[in-house]
């Protein structure tokens, strides 16, 4: 049986040559969410030139969010932690299904988040991408998302880090709400 895969895919679209802090503290608030709730972590065009293991120094050594960067060095010892460019056509297949996050889904590709429990509890993995950044998440992306899911469900727009914290624990209450009530 294929094992669930659920990971937040954070894309950065602030400096692609620059590192800012707002990266690496983004990194670091996503680290304990994703542990916390059994997600994986995936980062995508982030201006690091170094391995997955040396950005788990550098974030320990830059910051004391997700104490000291801890839970980074957690994920990435579970193999949890993914860094790369962006993909140019397809994601991997490992991550299942591209989720787009959004506060303004088109309404052909909708989904609920009830949607996305039921069928991670069937055992479908999902990416879920969320823009680091003003801009969101690049336009071109919605094209290759299956779905796209707003969070709130009311068309709220979520700063990223908001959206970070809300997109694993709701889904991860909806689901454990699921499997109570079976």
């Amino acid at each position: 049986m294929k094992q669930l895969m659920l990971t937040l895919g954070i894309v950065n679209t602030y400096d692609k040559i620059k590192v800012l802090d707002a990266h690496y503290r983004a990194i670091a608030r996503a680290a304990p969410i994703c542990h916390a709730f059994g997600f994986h972590l995936a980062l995508y065009d982030f201006p690091f030139k170094m391995t997955a293991e040396e950005l788990v120094a550098f974030v320990m050594e830059k910051t004391t969010i997700g104490e000291s960067g801890s839970y980074l060095k957690i994920l990435y010892e579970k193999n949890h932690l993914s860094v790369s460019d962006l993909p140019k056509k397809g994601f991997p297949s490992h991550f299942g299904e591209i989720v787009i996050t959004t506060s303004k889904p088109d309404k052909k590709r909708q989904v609920l988040p009830v949607k996305i429990a039921e069928e991670a509890l069937r055992n479908r993995s999902f990416l879920f991408l969320v823009g680091l950044g003003h801009k969101g998440l690049p336009k071109e992306l919605f094209e290759r998302g299956k779905h796209h899911l707003d969070i709130t469900s009311k068309g709220l727009s979520l700063e990223t880090c908001t959206a970070i914290g809300a997109i694993p624990a709701h889904l991860a209450g909806l689901m454990e709400n699921l499997e109570t009530t079976k």
